[in-house]
């Protein structure tokens, strides 16, 4: 696809983690960064949905990053069908932050239920 610079897909049942995502993500960024200043955005992004998809979901079955034109996508399958659920504020409480960070520091997020689980793609654009 024209436009379309795209990381490795990992699929295996193992999954990709949260570092190696990380790494993943900085290469594509440092080839042409189309989100400046957003860099902490989307590896912050990165970590949380590859951890979530550990801690919640049974893994990660596919992560994907692509730079387009103006914007960052980020892609992470799991094979659970059950959408993310944003917990109730407790600051006391350890963990329940990690999805309510992703959605207040992305400016899109969708969760698309499949026969395979699901996938979640984030979109940071450079007017974040």
């Amino acid at each position: 696809m024209a436009g379309r610079t795209t990381a490795p897909r990992n699929t295996s049942t193992s999954g990709v983690s949260s570092a190696q995502a990380r790494d993943i993500t900085r290469d594509l960024l440092s080839r042409g960064n189309p989100v400046p200043g957003r860099e902490e955005d989307v590896l912050t992004a990165v970590s949380e949905l590859i951890a979530n998809a550990r801690q919640h979901a049974g893994g990660v079955s596919g992560f994907q990053v692509a730079a387009l034109p103006g914007a960052v996508l980020v892609e992470v399958s799991d094979s659970s069908p059950e959408p993310p659920v944003t917990r109730p504020w407790a600051p006391t409480q350890p963990g329940g932050f990690g999805w309510r960070l992703v959605n207040q520091l992305a400016d899109k997020v969708t969760v698309t239920v499949h026969d395979g689980g699901k996938t979640i793609a984030v979109t940071y654009t450079g007017h974040g």
